[in-house]
């Protein structure tokens, strides 16, 4: 098992080191995640619903407090400098975006409006932005095509596309995407997990996903933690975490028995993945 500092710190653009969240002062959500993004890359938060996957992006994203949760111990870094007492806006500016689960798109407005609301932050005049509406719809030409029609009336795969596209529209260099293939279905979350890669290679955009769907989350990702009851229980890269027997039998229901959690397995020894 690798240890959860394993990239190059020249090349590590996001760092996230023992962290610790409460939510209402009493609750203790996450315990020492300690996890590394590296430029370029695209890593896999993986875990059970409730294992604090989402939590751990909205402490990246700073959006807790709206939430009463506060990252209480640890530190989160950004191009090396500490990034977790700025505002979701500052940290936007800066080039970090998190795309929600749910995709929470504006209901009442066009698919156009929506995605150009990602711009809001941006001063480089009306054409730079025209030029990066028009590199949206090159990645997602059904939203051009429905770029006139009420938000909250296109499908749900319609609606993550707009969510990403409007993530875009900031320039970011790092994307939190959270729970991309919720509700939808396995054709489309094929389609957005592949202009996913595509941004990654052609736009160099880095992701840290949270995702439940171990297997698809695996064959994208270039490395991956797996989350459980808020602690970081393994990680490694993604070709070797979808060869791992462990995670073959709990997470990718390959075992023919039912799920179990690690702490059931005596075999199973969890390495401390934070730091004393």
């Amino acid at each position: 098992m690798a240890e959860a500092t394993t990239t190059n710190p020249a090349t590590t653009l996001l760092q996230v080191s023992n962290i610790e969240v409460i939510y209402d002062h009493v609750i203790l959500v996450l315990k020492g995640v300690s996890l590394s993004v590296p430029e370029g890359g695209i890593v896999a938060l993986l875990g059970a619903n409730g294992a604090g996957k989402s939590t751990t992006l909205k402490a990246i994203s700073n959006l807790l407090r709206a939430e009463r949760g506060d990252v209480t111990k640890g530190s989160i870094e950004y191009k090396g400098q500490r990034i977790d007492g700025l505002t979701p806006n500052d940290l936007v500016k800066r080039g970090v975006i998190q795309v929600m689960e749910g995709r929470h798109v504006f209901g009442h407005l066009t698919v156009e409006e929506n995605v150009m609301t990602g711009a809001y932050t941006r001063n480089d005049g009306a054409a730079a932005i025209r030029d990066d509406l028009d590199l949206v719809y090159r990645y997602f030409p059904r939203l051009k095509e429905r770029r006139r029609s009420v938000a909250g009336y296109t499908s749900g795969g319609e609606q993550q596309m707009t969510a990403i596209g409007r993530a875009l529209m900031s320039r970011p260099k790092m994307i939190l995407l959270d729970e991309p293939s919720m509700g939808l279905a396995p054709q489309l979350v094929e389609e957005i997990f592949e202009i996913v890669k595509r941004l990654n290679e052609q736009e160099k955009v880095s992701f840290l996903l949270a995702e439940q769907n171990t297997n698809i989350a695996l064959r994208y990702a270039k490395y991956g933690y797996i989350l459980e009851n808020g602690r970081v229980v393994m990680d490694g890269d993604a070709t070797a975490l979808a060869a791992n027997e462990d995670v073959k039998e709990f997470y990718l229901g390959l075992s023919g028995t039912k799920r179990k959690s690690y702490r059931e397995v005596k075999h199973y020894r969890r390495r401390k993945r934070w730091l004393s």
